[in-house]
């Protein structure tokens, strides 16, 4: 009598897709038939994950999993896995609370792999200890584990302790060196950090040996250190490997990429014109060399260029594409484009917008700029706003200086959750002291002095020499 029931609702934990309905009409199912089997519960388990409502998902899988008195750990790391990273997290403490089950590296893996997922503070402090459990319970010889609290740690910014592990760590593979790379190369600053640690992989006594993400990973590095001599370096290991940048899409978008901002240009679309294979990120890294180098002309023919192609441009092309228009005075073209982004269902965002505000600043069209900021149908930001009163000092056009400048400090009255700097005062202030205003130069400082605003000392920074 219960033979049919339990085909059933195998035959529905086989199907990809099921509603909330079928979920239950199975879960019920394998309930009344007493079918317990393992595999076959955690199929149920991840497909109520696999829903799109939040709560009930959770819900639901947590049901699942407290149906069995004594559930075992292969269903416990189906949950952990296939929850939500907070949820995951939360699964995960609400049985180290219990202190009567036993994890194994699996565990540790998915929950680690849950905090990389969603990077925060909590989630941080949650990393950690879960660190310091599988320190406690003897488990730091698995590559795996210590790899996976590496992208956790590297995931949510502390590439102190992330390095931490890594240098101790006995035995490495090329899992652990992609992870502590791709770890610096997320963030910012820590370029150079990822260019010598590649270095260092290259004499790894273990014989790790950088795989095609590695690759892409420190020609982005390169790229946003602007040193061509290493990019160059990892150009001609390319070449000595198998690897065929012609053929490799990833390989060759970041070629692409980073001969476009090291300032080699030629070598960038001679890279572009080879490749066999591009994708969207290909053509947007091309169109962004372009930009950078002021060839705004040769940046818009890409955009025909990659119709025959199938693929149509992105909000982050549409980008480069603007860019390209302001670096070259482009303001017919870039006008144009800008209304164009509706054909390929693409809604402006604020960079975009602030590309249109630059390129009608750039060439003096401050009244327009001005009227495109007003008609914009989202809130312009203070960025879009300093831009246009950096082009009325400029140009010399005190009136519309004056203007932005007033809106701007009224913008930080307003909005108390702006920290208050000098840079809109004294940009206010070059303003009227390039008109001979020197009375509300004076009323300006006054006005600072009142509120505790310090003018800040500018600096900057500049490698003289390669890594």
């Amino acid at each position: 009598m219960l033979f049919l029931p339990r085909l059933r609702a195998i035959g529905f934990l086989r199907l990809k897709l099921l509603s909330i309905y079928q979920l239950k009409q199975a879960h019920a199912q394998l309930i009344v038939s007493g079918l317990n089997s393992p595999s076959l519960v955690a199929k149920l388990i991840q497909q109520y994950c696999s829903l799109s409502n939040q709560q009930s998902k959770y819900h639901n899988a947590q049901l699942v999993f407290k149906h069995f008195d004594k559930p075992n750990l292969f269903l416990l790391n189906t949950l952990i896995r296939c929850s939500q990273p907070k949820e995951s997290i939360l699964v995960f403490a609400q049985w180290v609370s219990r202190g009567d089950f036993e994890f194994d590296d699996f565990t540790y893996i998915f929950v680690l792999g849950a905090c990389a997922r969603s990077p925060s503070v909590p989630t941080l402090w949650a990393g950690r200890q879960i660190h310091a459990r599988i320190m406690k319970c003897g488990t730091t010889s698995n590559i795996m584990v210590q790899t996976t609290v590496i992208h956790s740690y590297a995931s949510n910014k502390d590439m102190g302790s992330a390095r931490r592990v890594f240098d101790e760590m006995v035995v490495r593979n090329n899992v652990t060196w992609n992870a502590m790379i791709t770890g610096y190369c997320s963030q910012k600053g820590s370029a150079c950090d990822a260019l010598v640690l590649f270095r260092d992989m290259l004499d790894d006594v273990d014989g790790a040996k950088p795989t095609d993400t590695t690759i892409v990973c420190i020609l982005s590095a390169a790229s946003q250190f602007g040193v061509l001599e290493t990019g160059a370096c990892v150009h001609g290991y390319i070449e000595k490997t198998n690897w065929v940048p012609e053929n490799d899409v990833f390989i060759g978008t970041g070629l692409v990429d980073m001969y476009s901002k090291c300032g080699c240009l030629n070598s960038a679309l001679c890279i572009f014109i080879r490749m066999k294979e591009k994708n969207i990120l290909t053509w947007t890294a091309m169109a962004t060399g372009l930009a950078i180098h002021g060839k705004g002309k040769e940046a818009l023919q890409l955009l025909d260029a990659m119709g025959p192609s199938g693929l149509k441009p992105n909000a982050v092309t549409f980008t480069s594409l603007l860019l390209a228009c302001c670096h070259s005075g482009l303001v017919e073209e870039g006008l144009h484009l800008f209304y164009s982004m509706s054909k390929f269902n693409i809604t402006p965002q604020m960079q975009h917008y602030g590309c249109i505000v630059d390129l009608l600043s750039r060439t003096g069209l401050l009244k327009e700029a001005y009227e495109f900021i007003m008609a914009m149908p989202i809130e312009p930001d203070t960025i879009l706003w300093r831009s246009l009163l950096s082009a009325s000092r400029i140009h010399g056009d005190v009136s519309m200086g004056e203007k932005v400048g007033k809106l701007l400090l009224q913008i930080h009255q307003e909005q108390s959750s702006l920290d208050v700097t000098s840079e809109d005062y004294v940009a206010l202030s070059n303003i009227y002291a390039s008109a001979g205003k020197w009375a509300d130069v004076e009323m300006l400082r006054e006005d600072m002095k009142v509120k505790g605003i310090e003018n800040k000392a500018a600096c900057s920074s500049i490698q003289t020499t390669s890594i």
